[in-house]
C-alpha cells in the first residue's frame, strides 16, 4: 500500500474510534507507521485529511456514483438511480457519523473546520447539490413531474438515508433494527416518486 493511502486508511480508523474532534495529526502519523513531517507531505492539515477519507477511506461508492449521475440522466430507470444513491448514501452516512459528530461539541473548532472546508469548496452540500441537479435533468427530459422541485427532493431523499444512519446509531450496535438496507432505500423512492412520476406517466420513472 502507498504511502499516502495508508494514511488515509489509518486516518479513517482513528476518526472513526475517537471522532474529529479529538484526532490528532500526531496519532494519525502513529497509526499509519510514518512521522507527522511524512503525513505534511501528503496533506496541509486534519481537515485535508478528513476530506481524504471521506472521498477515499470509506467503504462505499457514494462520492463516484454522484459524479456519474449526469451520464445517468435518460438512461435507465430514474427509480434505481434514486435508490442506489439512496444506499450509498446510508452507508456513507452510517460510515460518517460517528467520525463528524464531535465537531458539532467545540464551536471553535467547529466553525475552524467550516471555514477550511468553504476554502477547498467542500462540504455536505455538494451531495444534495449533485443530486438535484440529476433530478433537474430527468425533470427537464420529461421523465419527472414538470413541478418537481429538484432540490427539495433531493434534500428529503438524502435527509431521509441521514436521520436513518442517525437513528440506526443511537441506540447502540445490540438494539439496532437490522432492516436491510436495499429495503429501506426503496421505500424513501417510493415515497419520493409517488408524487413526482409524469402526471398520466407513472411508470416512465419506474
Amino acid at each position: 500500500m502507498e504511502t499516502r493511502d495508508r494514511i488515509v486508511s489509518a486516518a479513517a480508523h482513528v476518526m472513526r474510534t475517537r471522532g474529529l474532534a479529538r484526532s490528532t495529526t500526531k496519532e494519525i502519523a502513529k497509526a499509519a507507521g510514518f512521522s507527522e513531517a511524512t503525513l505534511y507531505k501528503h496533506f496541509r492539515d486534519k481537515t485535508d485529511l478528513f476530506v481524504a477519507v471521506l472521498r477515499e477511506g470509506l467503504p462505499g461508492n457514494l462520492q463516484p456514483l454522484l459524479a456519474r449521475l449526469p451520464e445517468r440522466v435518460g438512461q435507465g430507470s430514474v427509480r434505481a438511480t434514486l435508490e442506489e444513491v439512496a444506499r450509498a448514501a446510508i452507508a456513507f452516512y452510517t460510515d460518517t457519523f460517528p467520525i463528524a459528530a464531535s465537531v458539532f461539541s467545540e464551536p471553535a473548532l467547529l466553525e475552524a473546520h467550516r471555514a477550511a472546508l468553504r476554502e477547498r469548496q467542500r462540504g455536505p452540500a455538494a451531495i444534495t447539490t449533485a443530486l438535484a441537479r440529476y433530478l433537474a435533468a430527468e425533470r427537464d427530459a420529461g421523465r419527472l413531474d414538470p413541478g418537481l422541485d429538484p432540490q427539495s427532493a433531493a434534500d428529503l431523499l438524502i435527509g431521509a438515508c441521514l436521520n436513518h444512519a442517525f437513528l440506526g446509531e443511537f441506540p447502540g450496535p445490540r438494539e439496532r433494527a437490522e432492516e436491510p438496507v436495499h429495503e429501506v432505500a426503496a421505500g424513501f423512492v417510493q415515497t419520493l416518486l409517488g408524487g413526482a412520476a409524469p402526471r398520466g406517466e407513472a411508470g416512465a420513472a419506474g
